[in-house]
């Protein structure tokens, strides 16, 4: 079994990076590889409560997130800093994620066999 680590950089609308970096981990999930799912960068804003993308047109995709679980994939993380940054906390978010440090995200990079960055 591999260990796959997916870093999700991007808003959640405005371009497909999202929803494509969420498609690959769930893919990987299926095939029962340790997936690691971290949110940096904008990509936080994946994360936040209440979007209603209907009004753009775009697909919400929460319940996907929220399926994570579902699919075996336990290693949610987002970076401190970025949450920090964005004056977001954890009651912000609409699924539980463990908080990370840059530290700790270099760790598990290095730790990887795979590192995809959207």
């Amino acid at each position: 079994m591999k260990t796959l680590t997916f870093l999700s950089r991007q808003a959640p609308f405005g371009t497909s990076n999202a929803k494509a970096c969420l498609d690959m981990v769930l893919a990987s999930a299926v095939f029962e590889q340790r997936v690691n799912y971290i949110f940096m960068d904008e990509g936080v804003w994946q994360l936040v409560r209440g979007h209603e993308p209907a009004g753009i047109h775009a697909k919400n995709t929460m319940a996907a997130l929220q399926a994570l679980e579902l699919y075996g994939v336990e290693n949610v993380f987002a970076l401190e800093e970025s949450l920090t940054e964005r004056n977001l906390s954890l009651a912000h978010l609409q699924i539980p994620v463990r908080l990370c440090t840059r530290a700790e995200l270099s760790s598990l990079i290095k730790t990887s066999d795979v590192v995809t960055a959207l």
